[in-house]
């Protein structure tokens, strides 16, 4: 690994799949320690049920307002807001929902870098339940 900066690019924003917008901030092979996206979440939208791989993910929320959804034998849900941090550990079962009227933003930041071939979707699991009564 050399020293660098690595410059804010706008136009870096793709979709992903999962159902939010997303921008690699930093994520190399010669820095496989860690991978920072900025993840972009539009109002009223909620990202699919997955999981990753071998990977601890953390949300650093930079602005807006969501619910959170995670866990394996017990389903957590907890609202979050700016400043709040999300841990994540390998497996676990996860998704967010934009609550608010503007843009949820915030940091993904995985150990080791986040790869595609971690990402499980599992929305198919979550679809196929039936509510509880």
């Amino acid at each position: 690994m050399r020293e660098r900066i690595k410059s804010f690019d706008p136009a870096g924003e793709y979709f992903f799949p999962e159902g939010c917008h997303i921008n690699e901030l930093s994520n190399s092979a010669d820095d496989d320690a860690l991978s920072i996206a900025r993840a972009r979440l539009e109002p009223g939208k909620t990202t699919r049920w997955h999981r990753l791989a071998g990977i601890v993910e953390r949300y650093v929320i930079l602005e807006g307002n969501g619910r959170v959804e995670f866990g394996l034998e017990q389903k957590l849900t907890q609202a979050v807001g700016p400043g709040d941090v999300v841990i994540i550990p390998p497996l676990c079962p996860q998704r967010i929902a934009n609550t608010g009227d503007g843009d949820l933003v915030f940091l993904a930041i995985c150990s080791p870098r986040f790869r595609i071939d971690a990402y499980e979707d599992i929305e198919h699991v979550f679809s196929a339940q039936k509510p509880q009564e």
